[in-house]
């Protein structure tokens, strides 16, 4: 990994060391959409799916009881994390640590390619997360969607809450990515990809998927 990323993966094993022992209990009030985004999968029979930045492995257990065929793979930069994704998965899915930003599917997971890729909740904690994006939508396979969820601009909600609640993400290094839509588009763009993007519970969330054309 680069020095940017060794210096990330220590600050994010350094902020989840104890919390990633309350994580599910205490993030499931504020993590939404994640279940919205679970539904919306449709994987094909069999398919290989990877969660980017999986933390503890909440969202592939729910995969993993959805679609019990399906290859489930997970990647994080936080060794912490996976401690808790490893005790809760077993040898359900395939973990390894790695960044976001510049990994390589094949060499770590022996998959160069995936048929669903999800990043939840994760493009707010990753500093260069137009870099993550880039890569995720790099290894879809033919006819495979990206899944993205993540905080919105709380733009209809009431200006303390959308205070309050950015003053608190912040102490645990979460910045809300308020154009999450436009980088989700551009990105699509580029790799001749097509995507969409819509709002959640009055903009708290966005939702967006972002789709490889089959052959």
């Amino acid at each position: 990994m680069s020095d940017q990323a060794v210096s990330h993966a220590e600050l994010m094993d350094a902020t989840y060391r104890y919390q990633r022992r309350i994580y599910d209990l205490s993030r499931r009030y504020f993590l939404l959409g994640r279940d919205h985004l679970i539904a919306r999968l449709a994987p094909p029979k069999d398919a290989s799916i990877l969660e980017i930045a999986c933390g503890t492995g909440r969202n592939l257990s729910v995969i993993a009881a959805r679609h019990p065929g399906c290859r489930l793979f997970g990647l994080d930069i936080s060794e912490e994390m996976l401690r808790s994704a490893r005790a809760k998965l077993g040898q359900t899915a395939v973990l390894k640590q790695g960044d976001a930003c510049r990994f390589d599917g094949a060499t770590l997971f022996g998959q160069p390619k995936f048929d669903r890729i999800i990043l939840s909740y994760s493009l707010s904690m990753i500093p260069d997360w137009h870099a993550a994006l880039t890569a995720a939508a790099a290894h879809l396979a033919e006819g495979g969607e990206l899944h993205v969820v993540d905080f919105g601009d709380q733009a209809e909600l009431p200006r303390w809450f959308r205070s309050g609640l950015r003053a608190w993400l912040a102490k645990f290094h979460v910045a809300p990515r308020g154009d999450i839509e436009t980088a989700l588009a551009a990105t699509a763009a580029a790799a001749g990809q097509t995507a969409e993007c819509r709002s959640l519970y009055r903009d708290y969330a966005r939702y967006g998927v972002l789709r490889r054309s089959g052959h």
